[in-house]
């Protein structure tokens, strides 16, 4: 107990580490008990974010804060019409089209692995495929019963998505036009002594716009790349394929390798074990070692550097608690934390000399 006393007079005693700790935990809290009431502030929140780095390049070559607030929305808003109206309905067309190839795919599947033990008799046996056959399809069976109750509230989703495209590219707009009203509105709320928290702020800020800026062009240059390359492989849904392979890199390391099985399964009923198969995963692995190898050295080169092992842990300590989002800012996250952590005793040393 006494040594509970002493380590909290020692890192807890000083305003500034109280004033750090407490916008944390409000910060935390209200993600986590009304995260999803207040989704589309978040969301308004994050795209304006994005925004402002055009806005601030905009105004360094002499426009005004409210002309460059208004090209840089507009361009938001050419991007949001042409995903609603253009990519969207393109995606849902290769969705379903996908879905109703399914029972064809599996039907195929299953004749496959029904032959495995007269092909490989040493490696599995019959009673080894049924007893495997059986548990697939009981999953199979959940499977599709989870997805005819998801369709069943596809019209809440709808109403939610209009809602979404009403609100928040209003909010947007707002933010970002009176973003030193709204600054100085919610710096009011914090504590006076909030020097470590401006010290922290100050470092975490530019890993965060370094990392989103990257991961938005990795995400376009692999979807780019790979839609190409599907579209002139001859791939079947190439735009849905491609598009979920660049939305694999949110999740890094274990993104890359789930991806890779819808894009293997759909490429191998179209032409079995055949020179196509191995030009697209030749292709395909090569875009994957070129994004690992090249592009995220190139694009995070000034992000700090994390453990794969802490960003393993963050994208599932986020991921959960926040969904998408936490996923995606699983790794400004972890730098948040990692500024805390290496600002904190800084501090105190400054502090105590």
């Amino acid at each position: 107990m006494e040594q509970v006393k002493q380590w909290f007079n020692r890192v807890l005693a000083n305003p500034e580490a109280l004033a750090l700790v407490g916008t944390l935990l409000v910060g935390f809290l209200v993600i986590f008990w009304v995260g999803d009431v207040l989704s589309p502030v978040l969301a308004s929140i994050v795209i304006a974010y994005l925004l402002e780095g055009m806005v601030v390049k905009l105004q360094s070559v002499g426009l005004s804060r409210k002309l460059a607030v208004i090209c840089s929305f507009s361009v938001f808003m050419a991007l949001l019409s042409y995903m609603v109206f253009g990519l969207i309905p393109l995606l849902s067309i290769q969705t379903v089209q996908l879905a109703q190839q399914l029972p064809s795919m599996l039907n195929q599947g299953i004749d496959l692995f029904m032959a495995l033990p007269e092909r490989y008799p040493d490696f599995i046996s019959a009673e080894q495929v049924t007893l495997i056959f059986g548990q697939v399809s009981s999953e199979a069976i959940k499977y599709g019963q989870g997805l005819l109750s998801f369709s069943a509230a596809s019209v809440l989703n709808i109403v939610a998505l209009i809602v979404y495209l009403l609100l928040v590219p209003m909010m947007v707009f707002f933010f970002l036009i009176d973003k030193k009203d709204i600054v100085s509105w919610f710096a009011g709320f914090l504590p006076s002594n909030r020097q470590l928290t401006t010290e922290v702020w100050t470092t975490v800020n530019v890993q965060i716009a370094n990392y989103v800026r990257g991961k938005i062009w990795e995400i376009l240059i692999v979807w780019a790349a790979c839609f190409i390359a599907f579209n002139l492989l001859g791939l079947h849904y190439a735009m849905l394929l491609s598009f979920l392979v660049g939305l694999s890199v949110l999740v890094p390391y274990v993104g890359a390798t789930v991806v890779t099985i819808p894009v293997l399964l759909v490429a191998y009923f179209q032409w079995r074990w055949g020179n196509e198969f191995i030009y697209l995963m030749s292709v395909f692995l090569i875009i994957q070692a070129l994004d690992g190898y090249v592009l995220v050295p190139l694009l995070f080169s000034e992000v700090v550097n994390i453990h794969p092992v802490a960003i393993i842990i963050a994208i599932l300590f986020f991921g959960g608690v926040w969904g998408f989002w936490g996923v995606f800012f699983a790794i400004p996250l972890a730098t948040l934390v990692q500024a805390v952590l290496v600002a904190w005793p800084k501090r105190h040393d400054a502090l105590t000399n």
